[in-house]
């Protein structure tokens, strides 16, 4: 027996105790209290009884568009071996318009429709590809895991006529009305016909599945809408496919197929774009064909790469960052070179990329400039494929899964943004069993595999947009249009200005983003009239940028306003202190001995981290030394970004398991054609381009690098009076195993 109540009445003073077998009790309160009743233990065994509208809410809710509804119709229809799948919306205009999507993949036979098609959730699906078992014909693997995609028709009407017929069978029909099968109560009363014949629709050896959606819930599809649903299915099958496994999508709008053939041909405004970019990733190399195709009417002559090298990608953290309460210390270890481990559970990424330029003067050269305007508008993007078939909403207008946008807001002056690259990467679906799609059928679910297929995509990414920086850097030394550090500086800012919008954030910040623009103005004519131009600017603008981008950053991640003032005021101490450049600091004689040794202090909690040896001759009692005038903190600042440039570059030629042959040199040369040198070298890959680029402002091949480290290095030391050199081993008794990059700090002879 067990205590139990079922209610209590204060006002009444009396105790409904409930039924215990035929009776109803009730005593008086003040005899007995709630504690003193004792119920007879009561047990049920009963399975779950799922109310009708089970099925709505598997179709309806979760489901996000229509558009996504006729998706799943047609991943059926590529499950079902499907080499051909006839989408047509029929009398629009009209009060009962219709959708029919029909295919010749196997069908279904009268069992398959009773014991899989009518049971939600069934899994022979998931097995088939967890067991590799493949379809007959073309060999797929199938792309429904989860046993509710075929509920999408809900999400497109009210009632559903369904033909199939399977090799050897009959045809079989099936009607359904949903409002009927809803207005059951639980779902094992909701009964569905289902109706053998002779064949009347797949007749001969016909075989497929048939599926007409009547009563629509949207019934006013627009032009525009229909346009819209024609360019997503037909971006279902990936250019990947190959012949053997063709997969083809035929759309028809009867009385309305106007609104499809006016459409621009895809293939032919892709042939417009000034670069393409091709890319493999199989665990080991990256593999790409860089290809840039010119511009009508410019004198630029294309360009074409083609390399396998390490991938490098952009480590979440570096593990000796600062601490705010502890001071340097490692975080954990990160992997900036991309390997087989990386590709687990995803496998082998390949890719391809169109990329275009929007600058008005580089549109204004091609005849259908409008049209490709409104071309990238509607399909600018990456989207991403599986066996050869497309993954929503990857690539779809507003989804920036890569956060493309945001890069081009931490870095305007070399990332891509969305609106002006068509691109697409595939992955294999046997390969890739550590991505798995949302139930709703929007992408991935963001775990660990997807955080890496991201990291993969993106470093393939910085690879181009650095090739790409190459001959944009060209195309504006023609048009007399190469942006200066003023414009690299407003952009940002205005881009900072459209996210802050969009947050609900920007009047508060706005006055302080313009005190920031008013004094980055006052500085520049500060550097103008001091002679230094564009050259110190460059400097600046490193800093600014790192700043505006954790504000961005900030902002898109909805921080606290106080931290958002705070990071803005980091930018106005940023300007403040840039006033040193002006200055130039104070120049006198130091050692470049003491110079040497102050490097490796600052840099040696990296070294250790990093697993670097430092080979310092210059460092030991009797070595030779040199005097010269110049600023040191200048100088200083010079030799930490070239040390800084050579443990990045040694990560990524050295793996961490080999890490313990990381070596950098460092030496004095008191006298190297009458000047006194500090050299730096390392046993890392060396430069793959000239000198004169390397120190390039914005120019970098690290994925997460602003391109300003080498030009602060030959900056600082012109401002010494000195120069920056990139000689040769033999220049220099510099041991055989530094044959990596050489970069010397030459200093003015002291007189």
């Amino acid at each position: 027996m067990g205590r139990g109540i079922v209610s209590w009445s204060k006002d009444n003073d009396t105790l409904l105790i409930g039924n215990i077998g035929r009776h109803v009790y009730v005593v008086r309160a003040n005899t007995v209290t709630p504690d003193d009743i004792e119920l007879p233990d009561r047990k049920l065994n009963q399975a779950f009884r799922p109310r009708a509208r089970l099925l709505q809410l598997l179709g309806d809710q979760l489901i996000g568009s229509s558009k996504l509804a006729v998706f799943e119709l047609v991943k059926n229809a590529y499950d079902a071996d499907a080499d051909e799948v006839d989408i047509t919306i029929g009398d629009l205009g009209t009060a009962a318009p219709w959708i029919r999507v029909e295919d010749n993949g196997q069908g279904m036979s009268l069992e398959t429709i009773r014991d899989v098609w009518l049971v939600p959730g069934d899994d022979h699906r998931e097995k088939d590809r967890s067991q590799d078992r493949r379809s007959p014909k073309y060999h797929r693997l199938p792309l429904g895991e989860k046993g509710v995609g075929r509920f999408a028709v809900h999400k497109l009407g009210g009632r559903v006529l369904m033909t199939t017929r399977a090799a050897g069978c009959r045809e079989c029909h099936v009607s359904i009305d949903w409002s009927e099968l809803m207005s059951n109560r639980f779902l094992d009363d909701a009964a569905v016909t289902v109706t053998e014949r002779d064949a009347q629709v797949f007749t001969g050896n016909k075989t497929g599945t048939r599926i007409r959606i009547d009563d629509l819930s949207q019934r006013d599809w627009t032009r525009a809408e229909v346009r819209d649903l024609y360019r997503q299915v037909t971006s279902i099958s990936s250019p990947f496919s190959a012949k053997e496994d063709d997969f083809e999508i035929k759309f028809n709008v009867p009385g309305h197929q106007n609104w499809i053939s006016e459409l621009p041909d895809a293939s032919e405004l892709l042939k417009k774009a000034p670069w393409r970019f091709n890319f493999e990733f199989d665990g080991n190399v990256l593999t790409y064909t860089y290809a840039f195709r010119g511009v009508p009417g410019i004198p630029v002559e294309s360009r074409t790469v083609t390399l396998a090298e390490k991938l490098q990608v952009v480590a979440e953290r570096e593990p000796d960052d600062l601490d705010a309460a502890s001071g340097p210390r490692p975080k954990r270890s990160v992997n900036i070179v991309a390997d087989e481990s990386t590709i687990h559970g995803i496998g082998t990424v390949k890719g391809t990329l169109y990329v275009y330029d929007r600058d008005r003067e580089i549109m204004s050269r091609y005849s259908q400039s409008r049209l490709i305007d409104r071309f990238l508008d509607q399909n600018g993007g990456i989207r991403v494929y599986r066996d050869n078939i497309r993954i929503y909403n990857y690539g779809e207008p507003g989804d920036d899964w890569l956060g493309l946008d945001l890069r081009r807001v931490n870095s305007p002056s070399r990332s891509l943004s969305r609106n002006i690259v068509i691109g697409l990467v595939d992955i294999n679906l046997s390969d890739s069993t550590g991505l798995r799609e949302k139930t709703n059928r929007e992408g991935f679910v963001e775990n660990g595999p997807y955080r890496r297929f991201r990291q993969i995509v993106l470093g393939a990414i910085s690879v181009f947009e650095t090739e790409r920086r190459l001959d944009k850097r060209r195309i504006r030394l023609l048009t007399g249009n190469a942006p200066s550090v003023d414009r690299e500086v407003a952009g940002p800012i205005g881009n900072v200005r459209k996210v802050a919008r969009s947050k609900g954030f920007l009047e508060e910040i706005d006055p302080s983003l313009r005190r920031v623009e008013q004094e980055f103005r006052q500085l520049r004519e500060d550097f103008l009239r001091a002679g230094i131009s564009q050259v110190g600017l460059a400097v600046v603008f490193h800093e600014v940028e790192r700043g505006i981008g954790a504000l961005a950053t900030a902002i898109a991640g909805d921080a606290e306003m106080g931290e958002l003032k705070r990071q803005v005021g980091q930018l106005q101490g940023v300007l403040e202190t840039s006033t040193q450049l002006l200055r130039k600091g104070d120049k006198k004689s130091y050692s470049l001995k003491q110079l040497a040794r102050r490097a490796r202090d600052l840099t040696s909690v990296r070294f250790r981290v990093h697993h670097v040896q430092l080979v310092c001759p210059a460092l030991e009692e009797d070595a030779e030394d040199a005097n010269s005038v110049f600023a040191f903190g200048l100088a200083l600042g010079a030799a930490t970004n070239i040390i800084d440039n050579a443990i990045h570059w040694l990560k990524v030629a050295v793996p961490d398991e080999a890490a313990g042959s990381r070596r950098i040199f460092m030496n004095v040369v008191a006298d190297h054609g009458g000047r006194p040198v500090l050299v730096i070298a390392d046993n890392g890959p060396g430069f793959r381009d000239p000198p004169e680029q390397v120190v390039e402002p914005f120019f970098s091949r690290r994925p997460d690098g602003m391109g300003l480290g080498l030009y602060y290095a030959n900056l600082a030391m012109n401002l010494n009076d000195g120069e920056l050199l990139f000689p040769s081993m033999d220049d220099f008794d510099i041991p055989e195993e530094f044959n990596g990059a050489v970069v010397a700090l030459a200093f003015k002879k002291e007189e």
